[in-house]
């Protein structure tokens, strides 16, 4: 695949197209990031985005991690004490999870959103956006009824963040596209340019396929799960035999987790693919792309139990080194 292909393969929005066809024709030494709240323990939703840098940094890209220790604090997630140790542990998780060290630079937002310049320009930031905007963009960090006025300035400092780490592609979840198009829309009002910006899928909840996974509620995938853990957990997955299931009783649109892991987190890591079967079942399945996997569970030659069986061993081969770096750390 080009270079195009492999930085945007897997995203669910290119903003712009044109913007970041323009990245890939010349993709060395650019900058991309993701920021994370430091939270101790990377999940599947931290590993999807992972995903992505390690194909941007394949594309020759520099990888910049914020760890957001400001934003966490804003967020109510402790004291700076326990949020910096928390963001160190993450960074070791990050490099076992496959991230180049060498093209990896990680960034605490103490390190720079204390300063007075960028106070300066968070104020300004506020000066030009109106609650209402800030409101729509803090929707997914705002917990209950009451927001906090601390909530509202998170988005602005995310915005900001794209500046002052002198980036050239922003990457996350879909659930940041709010605050992308905040940073779009408000960064030139205060002297920047605006950034283009790559928006990975949010996976389904695993015991359901309605809603998303989520490490507060219900069950996700983490670096803490054993083997066993995870033979458990995708054993008890809802995995129909479509990718495209029929909404439930309820009538809430369903996708199969099982497929979707597949496809974001195995296949972009692994050339190939093999679900092994007794004999007498008709033997090995060895697959090289994921579409191939999906036709053969969509026709009935693979069955969601094998295809379930091989999905938890090819996790438990991608965590097993930070689950690793997580024993040495306790």
């Amino acid at each position: 695949m080009d270079a195009y292909e492999r930085i945007t393969r897997n995203t669910s929005e290119v903003v712009t197209e044109e913007e970041v066809r323009a990245l890939s024709d010349d993709p060395d030494g650019k900058r991309a990031y993701v920021g994370y709240e430091p939270s101790g323990v990377l999940h599947i939703g931290h590993m999807l985005t992972a995903n992505k840098l390690i194909d941007l940094q394949e594309e020759g890209f520099e990888v910049v991690i914020l760890l957001a220790d400001v934003h966490a604090y804003l967020n109510d997630k402790g004291t700076f004490e326990e949020i910096r140790a928390t963001a160190e542990k993450m960074k070791q998780q990050f490099i076992a999870y496959g991230l180049d060290e060498a093209q990896t630079e990680f960034v605490l937002g103490s390190e720079y959103q204390l300063d007075e310049e960028y106070v300066l320009d968070l104020h300004a930031l506020e000066l030009e956006t109106t609650v209402a905007r800030a409101q729509r963009a803090m929707a997914e960090i705002q917990r209950g009824e009451h927001a906090k006025v601390s909530q509202m300035v998170y988005p602005l400092m995310q915005a900001l963040d794209i500046e002052y780490l002198d980036l050239d592609l922003a990457v996350g979840g879909l659930d940041q596209r709010k605050v992308h198009m905040l940073a779009r829309e408000e960064l030139p009002s205060v002297g920047y340019e605006s950034r283009p910006a790559l928006h990975t899928p949010i996976l389904a909840d695993l015991t359901t396929g309605v809603g998303k996974m989520s490490s507060s509620e219900g069950v996700t995938i983490s670096m803490e799960d054993s083997a066993a853990d995870l033979v458990d957990k995708v054993n008890s997955a809802y995995c129909p035999q479509t990718a495209t299931p029929e909404p439930d009783d309820e009538g809430n649109e369903r996708e199969n987790p099982v497929l979707q892991i597949f496809q974001y987190h195995v296949f972009p890591r692994f050339t190939e693919v093999v679900v092994e079967r007794p004999e007498k079942y008709g033997g090995n399945l060895t697959y090289e792309s994921y579409e191939a996997l999906e036709a053969d569970l969509e026709s009935g030659e693979l069955h969601p139990a094998d295809a379930k069986g091989a999905l938890a061993d090819y996790l438990d081969e991608l965590i097993a080194p930070g689950r690793e770096v997580l024993e040495t750390q306790r």
